[in-house]
């Protein structure tokens, strides 16, 4: 990869970064305050403390497993291909 190459890359992985997150933050949303009327309990805990926290750490992972396999990848950060490369 070029250096051009290399900051479009970063970028495409930042763009991709911001709206994981936006999702994630949807997500929290839905599951948190979406789900504070329905009157399901587990444990004596309302379903939507567990959606809110566990279910929205979960689906950050998930999230994250996505983006590190479809959207990075691995490159050297180095010039050195770009200097041989002229």
């Amino acid at each position: 990869m070029n250096r051009k190459e290399k900051f479009k890359q970063a970028n495409r992985e930042a763009n991709a970064t911001w709206l994981a997150l936006l999702i994630v933050i949807v997500f929290w949303c839905v599951a948190g305050f979406g789900l504070a009327d329905v009157k399901v309990e587990f444990f004596q805990t309302p379903l939507w403390v567990w959606a809110g926290c566990i279910g929205t750490w979960l689906f950050a992972i998930v999230v994250s497993v996505v983006l590190a396999n479809c959207i990075f990848k691995d490159m050297d950060l180095d010039d050195k291909e770009d200097e041989i490369n002229g």
